[in-house]
């Protein structure tokens, strides 16, 4: 048996042409007509490297821990395929990787390759002294000050630096990182017993493409040059907007591309036949929807939880082409691979094996959660959704780990004096952890006013433009977030800090 994951970064669902999006997709529309895909798919912990260690371990992350590396006590799907004796590479241009915040994870595969220049990347070593200004391509920075401004233009003026090494359509991380996992494909692909993890850092801001399908949305002469929005409200015009969009769209449509390479290569090699493929992102963006940019700055809305998810199983052909309604969540993709290849399932994943949902759409779980560190917390049924504000932001979080780092650097020296032993959890397999203060985003616990409950009933508002006061629901709701912070043994304070009554 053989699989291969193409993992996007940031990938809109509702906006591609295969859902009725206005993005051109067509390769997505043909891998639609050859998968299942699964139409009521949520995150579960936000953003990047969180939601990879859901990747690996099959569990929530964010109710113990914000970002940061696998610990020694996760179980890693990959590491437990090498393991039993299936390969897995990882090729990917996501640069978090090769960070603090994400050291660990390459090495649980078999081999890795990390094509670098993404973002603010920390690649091109420019001495020249950077203009006190911002980065042409950054947009939102007037009104800004403080460390966040400083950031924002050490990080803009860096990502100047790596674009000037991208001269052609070749040269762009994304391309790089398909070829790598082509290559893999065209000298592995008449083996058995691996499994092939082609990962990209797009559409991801900045939303840099490639000239040709820029031009599909911008004359030469016309050229709009920003394409990198900032973590907040809408300040813009609407021409403004509109045209950031435009970027997002040609950025998406490059993505379809590579995507297509991966289809054509499948029928070449005849990999179908003995070769699961799941097609998925971490996450969403919001592109100016209920007035913001970006993430993490406002209520978990269905444009950042509401996921593509594509997958095909080749044990049930009968689901080619067909749409699966059942709740799924990214913590089902580890055991799903495990299942697929005949590995036994780690007691610790919480996760499902999607399997039967592919077969005959048998639902795997009845309601999903999820939520950022310490920030608001959602939690879904598929019909109904409620964003769960934080009820008391007096009560102190906690970072529960063996691994110390955040996104960019260790803990610092005032945070680890912080630390005492904490027993540990059902999930770290008797081995006590550290229990640190944690520095959870103030722009994220303020996405919300405290006490603030939203509730909406997705069927009659799918866009979340009229919250709904139904007590009777929303107790329903906040009884089953209660029972799974406790079948995931979420932390005490956990059920203060959100105002529930632990079962």
């Amino acid at each position: 048996m053989k699989a291969i994951m193409v993992m996007y970064d940031s990938l809109r669902r509702d906006l591609l042409s295969v859902n009725g999006g206005p993005i051109p997709t067509p390769n997505f529309e043909r891998l639609a007509a050859h998968t299942a895909q699964f139409d009521c798919c949520y995150v579960g912990s936000l953003p990047c490297m969180p939601a990879r260690r859901e990747l690996h371990t099959g569990r929530y992350n964010f109710l113990h821990r914000d970002w940061g590396p696998i610990e020694p006590y996760d179980d890693s799907m990959p590491q437990i395929l090498k393991e039993n004796g299936i390969y897995t590479h990882l090729s990917t241009d996501h640069y978090h990787y090769v960070e603090d915040g994400g050291c660990t994870y390459h090495s649980r595969y078999s081999s890795w390759v990390c094509n670098r220049g993404q973002e603010s990347d920390a690649w091109t070593a420019d001495l020249t002294p950077p203009p006190s200004e911002y980065s042409p391509h950054l947009m939102g920075t007037k009104n800004m000050s403080g460390t966040l401004a400083a950031m924002r233009r050490k990080g803009g003026w860096q990502n100047e630096h790596n674009r000037q090494k991208v001269q052609s359509e070749a040269d762009f991380a994304m391309c790089q990182t398909f070829d790598n996992g082509i290559e893999f494909l065209d000298r592995n692909g008449k083996f058995d017993n691996w499994f092939l993890q082609i990962e990209t850092f797009d559409p991801h801001e900045p939303f840099t493409a490639p000239e040709s399908f820029d031009a599909r949305y911008f004359s030469p002469d016309d050229p709009f040059v920003p394409d990198w929005p900032p973590y907040a409200n809408v300040q813009e015009d609407g021409k403004t907007v509109e045209n950031m969009r435009k970027k997002y769209y040609a950025l998406t449509e490059f993505c379809d591309r590579q995507l297509g390479r991966v289809l054509d290569k499948m029928d070449e090699l005849n990999l179908w036949q003995d070769t699961m493929l799941i097609v998925n992102t971490d996450h969403g963006f919001f592109l100016a929807e209920h007035g913001w940019w970006g993430k993490g700055v406002l209520p978990n809305y269905e444009e950042l939880v509401h996921t593509p998810l594509f997958l095909w199983d080749p044990r049930c052909p009968s689901a080619m082409g067909q749409h699966r309604q059942a709740l799924v969540q990214t913590i089902d993709l580890a055991p799903t691979l495990l299942d697929f290849f005949g590995v036994k399932i780690p007691p610790d994943m919480m996760g499902k094996p999607l399997g039967d949902i592919i077969a005959n759409g048998a639902p795997v779980r009845q309601y999903a959660l999820f939520g950022y560190h310490g920030a608001p917390v959602g939690i879904t049924d598929g019909r109904w959704v409620l964003l769960r504000a934080v009820a008391d932001n007096s009560v102190e979080m906690y970072e529960y780990t063996h691994m110390p780092t955040h996104m960019r650097a260790l803990f610092s020296v005032q945070e680890m004096r912080t630390a005492t032993l904490h027993p540990g959890f059902s999930f770290t397999k008797g081995a006590p952890v550290m229990k640190i203060k944690s520095l959870v985003n103030p722009r994220f616990v303020k996405a919300q006013a405290e006490g603030e409950d939203l509730l909406f009933n997705l069927e009659q508002d799918p866009a979340q433009q009229h919250p709904v006061d139904d007590k009777t629901k929303t107790n329903e709701l906040l009884d089953a977030m209660a029972h799974l912070f406790a079948e995931n043994d979420a932390p005490d304070e956990l059920y203060a800090r959100f105002g529930l009554k632990k079962p």
